[in-house]
């Protein structure tokens, strides 16, 4: 079995990297050859019990090795130049998301695997997720028709945030950035992009001249995709200990669909009972879930395209980069202004 594996190096160990470690060993797609984390003792206490490398300069890792894959979990702001030495070395590459700090970051990634010829790929979970899964197939089967409101939201409860979080220069945004892209992308790989954005976004610091130089810790964005169909997410960052929340609501012509991480709602005006769909799944087997789906895109593209290719989430950067504008000038921004720069870039997902 072990030819049949794709050899692989994991960047940053924290909690989503060793999420990522342990699916690649249940799912056996992966041979773990090297791993890295600025902590030296975490570094080797977990490369032992994979029985591989550990480091802890990023650089030397890909240098110094030859993989088939990439997995990347390390902070953002820590990675930039070890991707595009990863994707020179010919590795396919899956990233957790957000794939950059910024669209114009998140685009010259793009085109440099595109330019290497390697897979490059964006872990969003949730869409591996069975509730989000349960949704669309829903949405297409056509049980919420003339959909004209779709409301989301993500409340982080009691999160441990390093500090370069609130820095935007190491960041590139807060809580809309890094809590709200699989939930942006969840409206998005339903809807398509919108044709306006509006955002207001805060930060609670108590020094108003302060709050200028963090990221934000409250967002509240709308989007208009038609004259027909708009949509809202509101991220809170909340100071106490309760449960972190996320979630979807669609509205159509005589249906709902509630959607969480664990449940779908379909709720209908017609009298008939609420059709509930429960899943219990643990964390791990939504990733291996993802990673599995890389692995068959690494081997086999042709018959398995990546279901959440960087490419594609060009359009979720676009978004970002149109709200955080918006915020600035306090006017709508297009997102579609923002994607036509691509449209010359060969191979770029760029329709609109």
């Amino acid at each position: 079995m072990t030819e049949q594996m794709l050899t692989a190096g994991v960047l940053g160990l924290g909690r989503d990297g060793q999420l990522l470690l342990e699916a690649a060993r249940t799912s056996g797609q992966f041979l773990i050859k090297a791993v890295a984390d600025q902590d030296q003792q975490r570094a080797e206490k977990i490369a032992a019990e994979f029985a591989c490398e550990p480091y802890t300069d990023f650089r030397q890792m890909i240098v110094q090795n030859q993989f088939d894959c990439l997995l990347v979990a390390a902070d953002i702001h820590t990675c930039d130049e070890h991707l595009k030495t990863a994707f020179r070395k010919k590795f396919h590459v899956l990233k957790l998301a957000p794939p950059a700090r910024n669209y114009e970051e998140a685009l010259e990634y793009v085109q440099m695997a595109e330019y290497e010829k390697v897979r490059f790929a964006i872990g969003n979970p949730a869409r591996f997720q069975y509730s989000y899964m349960t949704a669309r197939e829903l949405i297409g089967q056509g049980h919420v028709r003339n959909v004209f409101l779709v409301t989301a939201y993500d409340e982080a409860a009691g999160v441990d945030r390093p500090a370069w979080h609130s820095d935007p220069k190491l960041a590139g945004g807060g809580v809309l950035l890094h809590d709200c892209h699989q939930i942006v992308d969840q409206i998005l790989w339903n809807f398509s992009i919108p044709q306006q954005v509006y955002a207001l976004t805060t930060n609670q610091a108590p020094d108003k001249q302060q709050r200028l130089y963090l990221t934000e810790d409250t967002a509240v964005v709308s989007m208009k995709f038609t004259d027909g169909l708009t949509a809202g997410v509101v991220a809170t960052q909340r100071s106490d200990r309760g449960p972190t929340r996320r979630g979807l609501q669609i509205y159509g012509k005589g249906a709902r669909l509630t959607i969480t991480d664990d449940r779908v709602i379909l709720s209908t005006d017609s009298g008939q009972e609420d059709q509930v769909w429960q899943y219990e799944e643990t964390e791990p087997d939504t990733m291996q879930r993802l990673l599995s789906s890389f692995a068959r895109s690494v081997r086999n593209p042709a018959e398995h395209p990546l279901v959440s290719g960087a490419a594609e989430n060009l359009k979720n950067m676009a978004v970002f980069e149109s709200a955080y504008l918006s915020a600035r000038t306090g006017f709508p921004e297009e997102p579609a202004r923002i994607l036509r720069i691509t449209r010359n870039a060969s191979g770029t997902a760029t329709s609109v």
